[in-house]
């Protein structure tokens, strides 16, 4: 079973072409989880078998089985629709039900509850609970009027299966919806946090050029209405509305410089949050005391762009960042393929900010399947 998990696991990686997430971890947690509840089903074929000793007719038997078999393989499907949020499968339902029914009439009654379970999904709570009682009111008189069971204990094995299939998938529908939303929820506030930046640095730009441009636009009109009569007058506001531009020009570039800035401390815990969030174990080891604001911000930028590469080009399982007299060194496993020249607006271009700022930046495959970045800024 575990062989088998593993390989649909791998599979479904491989279809998707990109690493399986947390949430997909826990979905194949879930659904697999669900899978076992099937197995109770299993029961069936040791009832039959057991009785084939005793003198069933074979045919029956045999029927039976393959029915059962059947049964089992249609089951996997609904409650994975379900996490899906698919429509109802309401013809694999009805064609385990009728089987259902048919061996619950050769008294073959280990798939109620699997059955049962396999529709909880899809109808409300207090409709499953009521099938299920009645299906076990059901299956008592029935047995009752055989006369060739123990209706008691049956009734307790059966109550206690069912329970346990009905409870166990409404259980795990709930616990899937949980995950969901909270990783629905990490990455809204993700892009929250992106929106508000943005909304920021706009309110910024408005506040600083709303005033600079009025103050050129209003310059430019009093040349003009002066030009005429005093031409020495308007070149004196010309030269002024040129000087003004000037400064609004070096405000814009500094705050656009101040919006560029890194707070490297800041970035390398959040490298380290997401990396482990996608499951890759980082190790940060960072002195960090003795840099420049601008070299800080220079290193930010390599870590996150570091660990961009990690999660885009590689299945790294590991990562480590170390940070000493302004070297940076990020080193992580998984790259099992060439690495291709780095694209220009990436490892490129932050090579040559790095370069016009007297550092250096290397990047390549390293011994053992490993990626090294190292990037070297003034101390």
């Amino acid at each position: 079973m575990k062989a088998r998990v593993k390989a649909g696991v791998k599979a479904g990686v491989r279809r998707t072409g990109r690493k399986a997430t947390r949430l997909d971890k826990v979905r194949w947690l879930i659904v697999y989880s669900s899978d076992i509840i099937i197995l109770l089903a299993g029961f069936g074929f040791l009832d039959l078998y057991l009785r084939r000793q005793a003198g069933y007719p074979a045919v029956l038997a045999g029927g039976a089985a393959v029915a059962l078999a059947v049964f089992m393989a249609l089951s996997t499907r609904p409650f994975r629709i379900a996490v899906r949020g698919g429509p109802r499968p309401t013809a694999i339902l009805t064609v385990t039900g009728v089987i259902t029914l048919g061996l619950a009439v050769l008294f073959v009654v280990w798939t109620i509850p699997v059955w049962l379970g396999s529709l909880t999904p899809f109808v409300r709570r207090r409709t499953a609970l009521l099938l299920s009682a009645g299906a076990l009111a059901a299956v008592t008189a029935y047995a009752a009027s055989l006369q060739t069971a123990q209706v008691l204990p049956l009734l307790l094995v059966l109550g206690l299966l069912t329970a346990l299939c009905v409870l166990g998938k409404i259980a795990n529908l709930w616990l899937w919806r949980v995950a969901r939303e909270a990783h629905e929820g990490q990455e809204a506030r993700s892009r929250l946090a992106v929106s508000e930046e943005r909304l920021r640095f706009a309110r910024d730009l408005n506040d600083l050029l709303g005033q600079s441009l009025a103050g050129i636009s209003d310059g430019a009109a009093a040349a003009e209405r002066v030009l005429p009569s005093d031409p020495q007058e308007a070149a004196r506001v010309m030269f002024e509305v040129r000087d003004q531009a000037r400064r609004s020009l070096r405000e814009v570039r500094a705050t656009v410089q101040n919006y560029r800035a890194l707070n490297l401390d800041e970035v390398l815990a959040s490298v380290r949050a997401v990396l482990e969030a996608a499951d890759v174990r980082c190790s940060v080891r960072a002195e960090t005391s003795s840099l420049t604001p601008e070299s800080r911000t220079l290193l930010a930028a390599a870590v996150r762009e570091g660990a961009t590469n990690v999660l885009k080009h590689s299945k790294a399982e590991q990562c480590t960042i170390t940070i000493e007299d302004g070297v940076l060194e990020m080193c992580n496993d998984g790259v099992s393929a060439p690495v291709g020249a780095p694209a220009p607006n990436g490892l490129a271009g932050l090579e040559q900010r790095l370069r016009g700022a007297g550092g250096t930046l290397e990047s390549g495959p390293a011994p053992g399947g490993r990626y090294l970045l190292r990037a070297a800024v003034p101390a």
